[in-house]
């Protein structure tokens, strides 16, 4: 009995810990949130020009991240709404709505009046009902100057039959957040984690909240058994015999006065219902360990829901934090997780299959073949199998199986002619390594679109459209190309060019690369300095945690403006101090 009441009593005080800090955040954050609600006001203003639904065939939409990409029911379609982009200057947040035809391969802009406001780090998720329901909730707004922050906490439903949007005003709901996530599940939306972060704090949810699509009404879930920790971005699915999955998610704890560790989660959970009396559901949490070959730590990754209800993971960023600097590993790996066998296994492509019979039948390659390859049978190098180790957030040694593609296996296709050399050089086609990418499954057909990845202090974000048959596993094909290298990127400045109406995300401008000039007119006549350029002095004044926190807004859990604003600080007190010591 002793035990038992201490744990009790030690479990609502922790309870009574989170509602305090949740307490703290939202009191310092009202301030600059009421800021924004003027500017987002002044969106919604034009916004309410839209009188009429217009439809304008138009080409792809341009790079974002965290945006939403959801299948039509009905329809062979994917929907696009939202998103952010930043061009090294300003963030820019969207709430435009795009519909993209399959079998058409086409875009179409699709303009409704009183639309929600523009977000990013949303949740939306479909539904049948009424000829297709699109249901969003949540997420995140910036100022263009990345100075402020406001998380949204409105429910709006996107009716596809007749193309009107409307928002949904129903009391005891989640709080404002961004990252968490969201799943329909029988006649209700299930909701689970995020976080809220203004300039000075932020807390992290694991609270979970149901939608009643029949009442519109909220409900606060509490689940017996020991849960996942607070975390956002993680992997929320419906198994086949309807419980639910969370697997991974990122989450930073404050271990003392201004210092922040980051965690990229890597265990997983089962949400289960069972129904009782009266129809009411009792939930509870289980952990579990899957085996097989599981994705290694990472944050950012993109989830979708395979034909045969497996859970599909593409991608993401896998941090390596050192004594001064922080350095991303992006990815492009498949992982596939059987509900089922409780079981990860490793997607790999086979390679073109038309191409195999050819050469089966003694065909002589056609002109232009270069590109129709070949994958190495058994004879080729094995795959390499990788056995590690990893010490997980609780403390518990986690080993970690990972098969790795052989050169000449998955990722690299080859001829099996000897005479044709030219063609194992030609690289297969393939997304590039990317985090935050939108996912969405239809006929058996995943696709992949935009993302992100940093090449040194350059935030790419993309645009580019890829399609894998998950039927056949043979080849990615293009949709949309996009070359990064195209992308206008705009330099840091002093100077603030607000600029409240931000329609497109092109950027804008012809200002660049004025930075690099300055740290080779002092080179070394005094001898404080002699040889510390700004850039050193960045590195050994931001803390080790400050350049962690500075890529948490990566991590979907928001915009990356948080990064810019500290980041613009930083520089200018590095740049500031060896000014006056030169």
């Amino acid at each position: 009995m002793g035990k038992k009441g201490k744990k009790e009593k030690k479990g609502r005080g922790a309870e009574k810990t989170a509602a305090k800090m949740e307490k703290k955040v939202s009191k310092r954050s009202r301030k600059e949130e009421e800021d924004l609600e003027a500017l987002i006001a002044h969106f919604q203003t034009l916004d309410a020009r839209k009188t009429q639904v217009v439809e304008t065939p138009c080409s792809p939409p341009s790079p974002r991240l965290n945006a939403s990409l959801s299948t039509h029911p009905e329809k062979d379609e994917l929907i696009l709404f939202g998103g952010e982009y930043f061009n090294g200057q300003k963030t820019f947040l969207y709430n435009e709505l795009y519909v993209y035809n399959i079998r058409k391969d086409s875009w179409t802009k699709v303009e409704i009046p009183n639309p929600p406001p523009r977000r990013c780090a949303h949740q939306a998720v479909v539904v049948p009902q009424g000829g297709g329901q699109l249901w969003i909730f949540g997420g995140e707004f910036a100022s263009p100057d990345g100075e402020q922050f406001y998380h949204y906490k409105d429910l709006w439903v996107l009716h596809l039959a007749t193309k009107t949007w409307e928002q949904v005003r129903s009391p005891g709901g989640p709080s404002g957040r961004s990252g968490h996530r969201m799943v329909a599940w029988k006649r209700q939306l299930i909701l689970f984690g995020g976080f809220h972060e203004s300039t000075r704090d932020y807390i992290y949810y694991n609270d979970v909240y149901a939608f009643n699509l029949d009442t519109f009404t909220w409900s606060k879930l509490s689940p017996s058994g020991t849960g996942p920790t607070p975390r956002s971005g993680c992997q929320m699915t419906v198994t086949p015999q309807g419980s639910i999955i969370i697997y991974g998610g990122y989450s930073k704890q404050r271990v003392r006065k201004d210092v922040d560790r980051g965690t990229q989660h890597s265990d997983m959970f089962l949400l289960k219902a069972e129904e009782g009396r009266e129809g009411m559901y009792k939930w509870s949490w289980t952990r579990i360990n899957p085996s097989g070959a599981k994705p290694t730590p990472r944050s950012g990754f993109s989830v979708a829901v395979a034909p045969n209800h497996q859970t599909l993971l593409f991608g993401g960023v896998c941090d390596e934090e050192e004594e001064e600097s922080l350095e991303g590993d992006f990815l492009n790996d498949l992982h596939f997780y059987d509900p089922v066998r409780n079981r990860w296994f490793a997607g790999q492509l086979k390679g073109p299959k038309v191409e195999k019979r050819r050469r089966r039948r003694g065909r002589k390659a056609e002109p232009g073949g270069a590109d129709k390859q070949e994958v190495k049978g058994p004879s080729a190098q094995e795959p390499l199998e990788v056995v590690r180790e990893v010490v997980s957030e609780d403390g518990t040694v986690v080993t970690i199986k990972q098969v790795l593609a052989a050169p000449g296996a998955v990722g690299q296709l080859e001829s099996d002619d000897d005479d044709s050399p030219e063609e194992a050089d030609v690289a297969p086609v393939e997304p590039s390594p990317r985090s935050n990418a939108m996912l969405a499954v239809k006929h058996g057909r995943l696709y992949l679109y935009g993302g992100m990845f940093e090449a040194g202090d350059r935030q790419v974000t993309l645009s580019d459209l890829y399609c894998l048959d998950l039927h056949k596993m043979e080849e990615w094909t293009v949709l949309v190309e996009m070359d990064p290298e195209s992308q206008e990127w705009l330099e840091e400045t002093d100077s603030d060019e607000d600029s409240e109406e931000t329609e497109g995300a092109e950027g804008g401008g012809e200002e660049a690369e004025e930075e690099a000039v300055e740290e080779e007119e002092d080179s070394g006549e005094e001898e404080e300095h002699p040889s510390v350029a700004p850039g050193e002095l960045f590195a050994e004044y931001l803390p080790r945690t400050e350049q962690h926190w500075l890529r948490c807004a990566r991590d979907d859990i928001g915009p990356a403006a948080p990064e810019r604003r500290v980041l613009r600080a930083a520089q200018a007190l590095a740049q500031a101090f060896y000014d006056s010591s030169a």
